[in-house]
């Protein structure tokens, strides 16, 4: 790959004017083992709250699901002329890190970035996953483009980055430089900070640590910092010095306390953890971070936990130009992910 000086193309930030979110049904019953019966009601309730706002393209795997899920959306008051149904068979249903990710060209026009998918080098079952982008790509505008580093793939998942869309990337060393459900093993720190410069515009690359116990892709940055504004940032923050958590979600906050935009310092916003929920004995990642803006709203994961309150406080005061609608992901996180996981935007 030849050495980059500029950047043709830029990631929207997520806050940024959105066309539609991309989503796919549920179907798969061994990601909620014995838990399965709500899930497709909680995704019917997040997919009625988007079309208030915009368009949902929602996957589905045939044509015979549509008019029970049209059922379920219209008991959740959907606005079901905002659905667009398109049949494509998928394994599961996290579009976050399935689905194309979109930036703008030079005109301002919309890429399709179709990255490589391998079930975050954990799964087996990925196939029908890993085609999706090119399935349903004649449902949007853009061209399509498979990123490639020495003319080889590139496996990345939305999750793994977060964009303030005015050259700041985060992400984590956990997801993308482990030997552990290792990505691309052809690929060093710089060669993604030049992937990253090339593809989303990224002028720095902020590099944190770990992620939190119980996330089985290994270090996804959303479910521990995220940016609400070009200079500030939510992050995950564990006060349970006993917990797993703490250690490295204070190395975090310490790696970021050291980040400057110019001459100032971004600011950060710490988000406290909910206390640890273990679903049949396993801990299950549950975080606030993982919420999803869209236009004029917030959808806000919460877990039935005394933070819930001090948690959508905090929202409804740094998104003062937004609504904040809380979404019970209890039983959701049984499926080691929540809104944030669920979603992918397509800028306007």
């Amino acid at each position: 790959m030849p050495r980059i000086t500029k950047s043709l193309f830029r990631m929207p930030a997520e806050w940024e004017r959105q066309q539609s979110t991309l989503m796919g049904w549920p179907y798969n019953k061994n990601d909620w083992p014995g838990k399965f019966n709500n899930i497709p009601m909680i995704f019917a309730e997040i997919i009625s709250k988007i079309t208030k706002s915009q368009k949902v393209n929602l996957l589905i795997n045939n044509h015979k699901s549509k008019n029970i899920i049209k059922k379920l959306l219209r008991k959740n008051n959907a606005r079901v002329s905002n659905v667009k149904f398109i049949i494509c068979k998928t394994d599961r249903v996290w579009m976050r890190d399935i689905g194309p990710i979109f930036i703008k060209d030079k005109n301002n026009q919309n890429i399709l970035l179709n990255w490589e998918f391998n079930g975050w080098a954990k799964y087996d079952n990925y196939r029908a996953d890993n085609r999706v982008n090119l399935r349903i790509k004649d449902h949007y505008k853009g061209n399509v483009i498979n990123p490639e580093f020495n003319k080889k793939s590139i496996i990345l998942e939305g999750g793994s980055i977060d964009v303030n869309g005015k050259g700041l990337l985060l992400t984590t060393k956990e997801c993308l430089l482990s030997k552990i459900q290792q990505r691309n093993s052809f690929l060093k720190r710089k060669d993604y900070n030049l992937i990253f410069k090339k593809f989303f515009g990224a002028k720095k690359v902020i590099w944190l640590n770990k992620g939190i116990a119980g996330d089985d892709t290994h270090g996804h940055v959303d479910d521990i910092a995220r940016f609400v504004k070009s200079n500030k940032i939510f992050l995950a923050y564990e006060n349970n010095k006993k917990d797993k958590n703490f250690k490295n979600l204070d190395e975090n906050f310490k790696i970021l306390k050291k980040i400057k935009i110019g001459s100032s310092q971004i600011k950060i916003i710490k988000i406290p953890m909910p206390r640890p929920i273990y679903i049949k004995k396993v801990r299950v990642p549950a975080s606030y971070l993982n919420f999803y803006i869209f236009n004029k709203f917030v959808l806000l994961p919460t877990f039935n936990d005394p933070k819930d309150k001090i948690v959508i406080k905090i929202f409804k005061k740094e998104f003062n130009n937004r609504k904040i609608i809380p979404i019970d992901c209890s039983e959701l996180i049984w499926g080691f992910g929540a809104i944030h996981c669920l979603t992918q935007q397509e800028p306007k």
